[in-house]
This record gives C-alpha cells, sequence and structure tokens, in this order.
C-alpha cells in the first residue's frame, strides 16, 4: 500500500518540454519532394517579397559576439542545445530545397543567426540560444534581465557569453513578462535563490503569474505533451526532409527547468517601479498571447518590450499542442493600447522572440500590421460564421489582403491563417457546426469502416487514392486514406499511402508546427508509435510549487469514473508544516475536497508538504518516509490502497494517427 503516494504525480504532470526520443529501429528514410510539391514550393518564390532583406539587417543589427559553435551541455554531459544541427545545413547563402518552403527556409534562415547583440544603448540581446530571447538591461550597479529562457544551462551560456564581452555583473533583479516556461525555466542558470530570498533580488512578473506558470500544463498535461511531440517535431531528424524550425525559433531546449518565485506582482497598466537607476512601465495584457502576461516601456531608452505579444511571424490563437483558444478581439484591443501609449515614445521595438525593429515610423508600421491581422482574423472569421459558414469552411475561404499577406512579421510561420480562422470559430461557437449529423457522428473507427464498405473495400479505395496522389491532391489522399487506416489497423500499404500524403503536406507547409506535425504523423506511421523518449517530467521547482489543491484538481482528473461508481472513500491530509487540513472525498464518482478535516474520514495522513515533494521527486520512498515518522497513517489503511486503485495513469504513447 504505501508506494501508492509514490504515484500522485507520476504520469502526465508534465510541462511540454521535449526530451530527446529516439526511435526503436532505423526510421524508413524519406521521401523526395514530387513533381507538384516542388513546383507548389517554387511558386511561393513569386508570390512573396523575398528581394526585401531588411530583417536579415535587423537580425544582425548591434552584433557584438558569437562563439564560432553553439552546442551546449549540461553537468552530465548531454546536449541540451545542438544549434550546430540546424546550421550544417541552413545557411544564408544555400537557396530552398524543394522539400522545403522558401518562406519556412527563410525564417530558418533568420532564426539561427545568433550571438550577442545590442539593441540600443544599455540594452541587450542574446538570440539564438534558445526558442526564446534573454534579454539584459543595464542598472547602476547591475543587470535586470527579462526572460532568462527555458533552461538553466542555456541561461547560464548565455551569461557568460555577456560576461565575457561587456563585464562580469550582479543580476539585480528579473523580469518574466509571462506564464510560458520558455520564459522563466533559466532563471537559475543566472542567479542563486538564496540572493532572492535575502532581498538581494528582485523577480518582477505579472499578477495570476504562479497560478498559470504552474497550473497550466497539469490538467491536460499528458495529452498535451503526447501533442506537443508532433508540432515541434521532436523525433525528426534535422534535415532539408525533417524538421527546419519551430517558427519562434530553431527549437526548444533541453536542459533543466527551473522556477524562483516573483517578489513583485504588476496587477495595473501604467504601474511603474524603479529598479537599480531604470525606470519600468507596465501594460497589463491577459489573455493575449498567455493567461498572465505585460508589455513594458523603458522610457530613458525609449524603448518598448512587446513580450511575446508581438513576434515576426502571425502568432497563435490555438496552439497544436492543444490549449484554450485565446481572444484575437482583445489580442488586437491590447496591441492597439501599446501603440497609443508608447509607440509616439519608442526608438526600438523588442521582444522576447526574433529581432527587434527600430526607428517610430517602423514600428507604427509593424504594430500597426500586427494589431490589423488579428483582428482581421477576429472580425472576417465572425463575418462569415454569421453568414452560416462553419469552422472548416471560414478556413477555406479567408484571404488575408495584400498588405498582410505581403508582410512579413505577419506571416504564418507559428500561428496560421487557416487555424486561426478555426479557433475563433471555435471560440464564439463550439465544437458543433449545426448541422444535426454532426450532432452524434460516429467515432472515427466505426465510421471508417462503414466509409470503405460503401466505397468498395480497401483495395479499391487505395487504388483511386493512388491515383489522386499522383496528381497531388494530397489532402484528400490523406482523407481517404485515413478510412483505411482506421478500418484495417493493419493494413500496411493504406499507413504508407497516408505518410507518403503527410510528407508531401509537411514539405509545402509554411508553418514550422504545420510542417512538424505532418512529418512526425508520417514517421509514426512509417515507423509505429515510439516507445521511448517524450516528455520531461515536471521539474523540481514546479512540483514544490505545486498548491494542495493543485494536486487534487489533477487527482480527480486522474479519477476512473466505471471503477469509482457506487463508491465513497473520505481521505484526511493534515499538511503540518502549512498548518492546513484537507477533506479528500470520493462519492458519486466525482473527486472533490474541502479546506477542513473530516470526522468520517476512512484514514488520514499527517505529513509536511516537502515530505510528499520529496516522495514525488523520488527523493524517497513512502516506507523511509514512514519508518523515518515523517508521514503517519491513522484510521483504516487500506483505504489509501483502495483510492490510489481508483486513479488511471496515463500513458503517454497514446495512437494519434491509427486507431
Amino acid at each position: 500500500m504505501h508506494h501508492c503516494l509514490e504515484r500522485l504525480i507520476a504520469a502526465g504532470l508534465s510541462l511540454a518540454l521535449l526530451a530527446s526520443a529516439v526511435a526503436q529501429a532505423a526510421p524508413v528514410p524519406a521521401n523526395p519532394a514530387t513533381d507538384v510539391t516542388r513546383a507548389a514550393n517554387q511558386a511561393v518564390l513569386g508570390k512573396l517579397p523575398f528581394a526585401d532583406r531588411q530583417d536579415f539587417a535587423d537580425a544582425e543589427r548591434g552584433f557584438i559576439a558569437r562563439p564560432d559553435t553553439l552546442t551546449i551541455k549540461d553537468a552530465n554531459g548531454k546536449v541540451v542545445w545542438d544549434l550546430e544541427s540546424y546550421k550544417r545545413f541552413i545557411a544564408d547563402d544555400k537557396p530552398a530545397p524543394d522539400t522545403v518552403n522558401p518562406s519556412l527556409w527563410r525564417n530558418a534562415q533568420l532564426n539561427v543567426q545568433y550571438g550577442l547583440y545590442k539593441v540600443t544603448d544599455r540594452i541587450y540581446q542574446v538570440r539564438g540560444y534558445d526558442v526564446s530571447n534573454i534579454t539584459f538591461i543595464q542598472g547602476d550597479t547591475g543587470w535586470i534581465v527579462f526572460d532568462p529562457l527555458l533552461s538553466e544551462e542555456t541561461a547560464r551560456a548565455a551569461m557568460d557569453l555577456v560576461n565575457q564581452h561587456l563585464g562580469k555583473k550582479p543580476v539585480v533583479a528579473v523580469l518574466y513578462s509571462h506564464s510560458h516556461a520558455d520564459h522563466f525555466g533559466g532563471v537559475r542558470g543566472i542567479l542563486d535563490e538564496a540572493d532572492v530570498k535575502s532581498g538581494k533580488v528582485r523577480i518582477i512578473a505579472p499578477a495570476g503569474f504562479s497560478e498559470h506558470a504552474i497550473s497550466e500544463n497539469v490538467i491536460a498535461g499528458n495529452a498535451m505533451s503526447r501533442r506537443a511531440v508532433y508540432m515541434y517535431g521532436a523525433m525528426l531528424p534535422r534535415s532539408a526532409e525533417g524538421s527546419v524550425n519551430a517558427g519562434l525559433g530553431q527549437t526548444i531546449s533541453q536542459g533543466s527547468i527551473g522556477l524562483i518565485e516573483p517578489t513583485d506582482l504588476i496587477d495595473r497598466t501604467g504601474q511603474e517601479l524603479t529598479v537599480d537607476g531604470v525606470k519600468l512601465e507596465f501594460q497589463m495584457t491577459p489573455g493575449t498571447e498567455a493567461p498572465s502576461e505585460m508589455n513594458t516601456y523603458l522610457p530613458q531608452f525609449k524603448a518598448l518590450w512587446m513580450a511575446e505579444n508581438t513576434v515576426n511571424t502571425l502568432h497563435n490563437l490555438y496552439t497544436l499542442r492543444g490549449a484554450q483558444v485565446r481572444d484575437a478581439l482583445g489580442w488586437a484591443k491590447f496591441i492597439g493600447e501599446a501603440m497609443d501609449r508608447y509607440g509616439a515614445r519608442s526608438d526600438v521595438k523588442f521582444q522576447s522572440h526574433h529581432w527587434p525593429v527600430w526607428g517610430e515610423a517602423r514600428i507604427a508600421d509593424y504594430l500597426t500590421k500586427q494589431r490589423a491581422v488579428y483582428k482581421f482574423i477576429h472580425d472576417q472569421s465572425v463575418r462569415m460564421m454569421n453568414q452560416g459558414l462553419t469552422g472548416e469552411e471560414i478556413a477555406e475561404a479567408i484571404k488575408l489582403p495584400p498588405e498582410l499577406e505581403r508582410n512579413w512579421p505577419t506571416r504564418g510561420y507559428y500561428g496560421t491563417l487557416k487555424h486561426n480562422a478555426k479557433a475563433v470559430y471555435q471560440r464564439y461557437m463550439g465544437w458543433y457546426d449545426g448541422n444535426p449529423a454532426n450532432l452524434d457522428k460516429l467515432p472515427p473507427e466505426p465510421a471508417a469502416k462503414k466509409y470503405v464498405e460503401y466505397m468498395g473495400g480497401s483495395a479499391e479505395v487505395l487504388k483511386k487514392a493512388r491515383a489522386d496522389f499522383a496528381k497531388g491532391e494530397y489532402r484528400w489522399v490523406a482523407e481517404a486514406a485515413k478510412q483505411v487506416v482506421f478500418a484495417e489497423p493493419g493494413n500496411v500499404d493504406a499507413k504508407n499511402l497516408m505518410a507518403d500524403a503527410f510528407e508531401q503536406m509537411g514539405y509545402q507547409a509554411e508553418s514550422g508546427p504545420w510542417r512538424s506535425v505532418y512529418l512526425q504523423g508520417a514517421f509514426e506511421l512509417r515507423n509505429g508509435v515510439p516507445k521511448a523518449g517524450g516528455l520531461a517530467t515536471a521539474s523540481p521547482d514546479i512540483v514544490r510549487a505545486m498548491t494542495p489543491e493543485m494536486l487534487f484538481d489533477y487527482l480527480a482528473v486522474r479519477l476512473n469514473g466505471e471503477r469509482a461508481a457506487g463508491k465513497k472513500l473520505v481521505l484526511n491530509f493534515n499538511f503540518t508544516d502549512l498548518g492546513k487540513q484537507y477533506a479528500v472525498t470520493v462519492e458519486n464518482a466525482v473527486l472533490t475536497y474541502a479546506p477542513k478535516a473530516s470526522d468520517q474520514a476512512d484514514v488520514g495522513l499527517t505529513l509536511r508538504k516537502d515530505t510528499l515533494t520529496d516522495i514525488q521527486l523520488g527523493k524517497a520512498t513512502l516506507e523511509q518516509k514512514v519508518a523515518s515518522g515523517e508521514l503517519k497513517f491513522d484510521g483504516r489503511q487500506p483505504a489509501f490502497g483502495e483510492f490510489m486503485g481508483l486513479l488511471d495513469k496515463f500513458d503517454f504513447w497514446f495512437d494519434i494517427v491509427t486507431p
């Protein structure tokens, strides 16, 4: 029974952070681009202003230094960041291969630029050391750091580069712009938590930061994390036939993720702080790119920090790993507010991904078009929705105006026009499109069997699909082959044809995540679902920061309703260090909790919160904690084992492209 507590956090409490993954066997080789794909990619060259090289000039402006190579390892020698794997085949002077959309190739060429850059007086960035940028602002006595990357190791390497070329100075403050891990996870690489606790270093964040930073990937963490393998192409080779980049940057680092709690929370627009002689003015932007986010204006330097609310790509209103839909209309309004408050006072606009923009006129044009693209997608999607079009129909019909279509910073390298339009529909209307035929559709497997039967059998379906493949109708081929795959899971010919269609769609995709999704789908169809690698579990800092309420909410979604039906159990948790008691009840096949002990409990657990954390992190076993007296049971001990037997353990490697 004692080992059960060790499973409280097992399976699913993870950030969407990709760990290295190894295929079970040598993967099936990729196919070349077809004539149709080559022609489609060649046509892109005539549609977009590739002669405009301003972004390349901006990406290199202010360059100070870079190491000759950039491969970062952790203390055990594991590679956590390897820009060289991209640089060996992506270069500024190389044209796009046939297997890569030229627009995405251009984005990758820009994202492999790396090193230390001067943004403006006393503001510096290290770019290309992670998926995000780390920014160093020189105060009177030390550095104020904005968004210290995803991993401790990459942040430390960036700090070393700054120390080497700008002189060693202490970090006096850190600012987290928002609650996504690539903007706070590397904090332990640049400072000692003891300096925060002593008051020597301040950590500034928007209100709600901690709650969202810890909980965002908890409830649906397993499903999100599995799908993140698709979105970021975790298992794809880095090559012209595999992973090229992720749109926001090349990829994400794979090091140690930390979290040090904020000391200062910002809760209103216009709020100001002066830190080490540097004045900071904040604009709250909740519910835009993140649930908790803020922009920052630095009046002494006429510099506008846009967090991740504007980057040099169209962002996601819906992220393909799965998340709540973001508010396009609110996002556009906050960009407009930033323009009104700070645009005319800004000489440079910079942010946590990509490169800056300089000059008041260029900043005004940039922000105007960034606001416009989210407003356009919102307004036009809602207009067509009100004309009776469904999400899929809207996505097929919506077209950007030429002034946005040919604007590089609003191209769909991360978010796309199509899936963002569907997101707007989903936000307002939900999953149901109003057609009664779609109200209670058959699940994919039984539906597929009927489709294949109606279409004359699998051999006939594949015969017709191969003919359509030859014509370049890859979207339809994937749809048709999917029916055979779900009707006959062992049909290798169907899997291979579906993979071939995915592959060509991946080669044509302008969005980094779309490319990764298609190519990962092709990989799994050809090679099977992986059994190794995957995602790193939640870091020690994340687990320590979880409240008991977060833990109980997570346990509630693991409760198997069928097994729990007809059962009633009550468990008391007494956290002695927190001075808090909770009663966890299973009844009516749901788990609820109350912030007080129950006098009807079947069993009670008395322990410190850090005792539970040690068990969760594998630092000690439950038996050791019981033997040491740090964990005590009272009441009917078998009830705890009964409780744990009602909880599902999530399998990370569930099927996606196969039933």
